[in-house]
C-alpha cells in the first residue's frame, strides 16, 4: 500500500463555507438576504407578518449577531450565527 491510500482523504478548503464581509454586498443584496432569513426562520412558525422582522434582523447583522455566510459548493449565501 502506498502513502496515498492509507491517509484518510481531507476536505478541500475550497469547499468549506466562509463568511463575507458585509460590506462587500449592495444594499439590495443584503435586503434580500434579510427577506430570505425572515420568511424561512419566521414565516414557518404561524408568524403572521414574518416581514414585521426585517428591522430586528438587519440590526442583528450590522451587530454582527447574524453574518453572511456563502457555501461554494451550493452557490449560495444567507445569513446565519458566526461561528
Amino acid at each position: 500500500m502506498s502513502e496515498e491510500t492509507t491517509r484518510p482523504a481531507q476536505a478541500d478548503p475550497r469547499q468549506e463555507k466562509f463568511v463575507v464581509d458585509r460590506e462587500l454586498l449592495s444594499d439590495d443584496q443584503l435586503e434580500g438576504l434579510v427577506d430570505e432569513y425572515c420568511t424561512r426562520y419566521h414565516g414557518l412558525n404561524d408568524t403572521e407578518n414574518p416581514m414585521a422582522e426585517r428591522g430586528r434582523v438587519m440590526a442583528a447583522v450590522r451587530r454582527g449577531d447574524l453574518v453572511v455566510w456563502f457555501d461554494p459548493v451550493e452557490n449560495t449565501a444567507g445569513l446565519g450565527v458566526p461561528a
